[in-house]
């Protein structure tokens, strides 16, 4: 892809999108005035819809490292909330961690999809501007850490499987985060879920960022979803860095190997969940539907297993990350 089409998006939408709705335009201008006339216009609104699929799946095939993270953070995907709306048959939220207070950057609660019942775990990143700025746009705080850690550790009691939906550009850097443990809380929460005696299912659906991700990211099956990025920090973090430089931010992303095809490939989550033609945020219910059959497939794999057993492979399989390859 050219320079320009790595910048970041822009009002009208991502830059590499824009020849996709250009298109998109004039079929529904075309569908327009074909029902509010007289005109057979099927003949070439079918043509362009064909060249639009077509166009659509070359721009995607081709996408870059830092197209994807632009993807992953597109305003219409559908976040945790949507997962819960549209995924579950039903959905208690569960608040507070018992010392400081309620972060809303961390969703809980007691989740019913199907013949399911489970933990859902959740960053939630927030849709109005209000929502957002209350949620820190999904960067959770140490509370937040530990009310996760807290309903995970009643689900073992209650003998429940766990689901964790990731999407955070990184834990919240602010000086209360860090005076309130924020490093600690994170760590502490790693440690435990090793432990826990549940089937456990982490699935990337947007950002994963840093260490806000690890913390509710130890699973015995990681998944993510096709154009979702995981990383040790975010690209423009990391050109901040090493290029003093967010213009660096493409050359970044290239370096970190974020995407989901990268990933699976170097062994660090387990499957990648394919999304519709163009992207989640072009069509939320399919991205839904086809992640409702993935976690029913994985709940039916893991509660057949051993809890001792359990345990072991999930040791086992953090173990054997970081494990040097040749790229």
């Amino acid at each position: 892809m050219s320079q320009s089409s790595t910048k970041p998006a822009v009002q009208d939408g991502l830059a590499f999108e824009r020849p996709l709705n250009e298109l998109q335009t004039k079929i529904d201008e075309l569908r327009s005035l074909s029902s509010g006339s007289h005109l057979e216009l099927q003949g070439e609104i079918d043509l362009l819809e064909d060249r639009l699929k077509r166009q659509t799946a070359e721009v995607y095939e081709g996408l870059s490292p830092w197209e994807r993270v632009n993807v992953a953070r597109h305003a219409d995907r559908p976040l945790t909330t949507d997962y819960v709306t549209m995924m579950l048959d039903d959905f208690v939220e569960l608040h507070g961690d018992r010392l400081y207070g309620d972060d809303p950057a961390i969703m809980t609660g007691l989740a019913t999809m199907g013949e399911h019942r489970f933990l859902m775990v959740g960053h939630r990143k927030g849709k109005t501007v209000k929502d957002r700025l209350a949620c820190n746009f999904g960067c959770a705080h140490p509370e937040g850490y530990r009310k996760a850690l807290q309903k995970m550790q009643l689900a073992q009691k209650l003998k429940l499987p766990i689901i964790s939906f990731i999407n955070t550009p990184g834990a919240y850097p602010g000086i209360g985060a860090e005076e309130r443990g924020q490093a600690s809380a994170i760590a502490r929460n790693i440690l435990e879920m090793f432990a826990l005696e549940v089937p456990i299912i982490t699935l990337v659906i947007g950002e994963g960022g840093s260490g806000g991700a690890l913390g509710i990211g130890v699973g015995d099956r990681v998944g993510m979803l096709e154009n979702s990025y995981y990383s040790v920090i975010s690209p423009e973090g990391c050109a901040a860095i090493l290029w003093k430089s967010g213009e660096k931010a493409p050359e970044a992303a290239e370096a970190l190997k974020l995407t989901s095809k990268d990933l699976l490939r170097l062994g660090l989550v387990d499957k990648v969940i394919p999304e519709p033609l163009g992207g989640a945020h072009r069509d939320q219910k399919g991205t839904i539907a086809n992640v409702r059959v993935q976690l029913s497939e994985w709940l039916d794999e893991l509660k057949g297993i051993e809890i001792s057993e359990l345990l072991d492979q999930r040791y086992r399989k953090f173990r054997q990350m970081g494990v040097p390859v040749e790229l």
